[in-house]
């Protein structure tokens, strides 16, 4: 079983990626009704994914036999300045989240809890990507503000589906 620490805080972390599938859905909505097609489907993509990285971890603990639980959920931000707030927003947000996956990496290691620090390791190198990936986006989404259809180029071209990864944790439901 991880360490009770540990399990307190992915707890917490489970409520924080379903707060950013809130988010990143909010702001697919943002991009649908502009009628940005890229923009949208990209931000609804990643709502999935966060909502599956919160899965992820729902099933490490019932592998491990530890309580799961969902904890409350802030209201996401659904109305932005322009088309470069909310991948602003996004940017900021990922940057977040690596903060609480390091701090999780770290309490497994304080706590001598290795499966969990291994479990946490996947997470590490998936944010690596996705803060790359939005502060790829906010260059262009800021350099292009005034010509969405480049944006859009853009995002049809250099961060489409990427397909499934085979070494990441198993969802729970999947």
């Amino acid at each position: 079983m991880p360490a009770e620490r540990f399990v307190k805080q992915l707890n917490a972390q489970i409520a924080n990626e379903l707060a950013s599938h809130n988010q990143y859905l909010a702001c697919a909505v943002y991009y649908d009704a502009l009628t940005l097609p890229q923009m949208a489907a990209f931000f609804y993509r990643q709502a999935a994914e966060e909502r599956e990285h919160a899965l992820m971890m729902v099933q490490y603990l019932l592998d491990t036999d530890a309580a799961v639980e969902i904890g409350a959920v802030p209201a996401a931000v659904s109305t932005f300045a322009d088309v470069v707030a909310p991948v602003s927003l996004a940017l900021e947000q990922e940057r977040r989240v690596t903060a609480q996956i390091n701090e999780l990496y770290k309490i497994a290691r304080e706590e001598v809890d290795f499966a969990s620090e291994q479990f946490m390791t996947w997470f590490i190198k998936e944010q690596v990507e996705e803060v790359a990936t939005m502060s790829d986006l906010l260059a262009v989404v800021t350099r292009n503000q005034d010509d969405v259809e480049q944006i859009e180029e853009y995002v049809a071209r250099e961060v489409g589906a990427n397909g499934t990864d085979p070494t990441a944790p198993k969802a729970a439901g999947a």
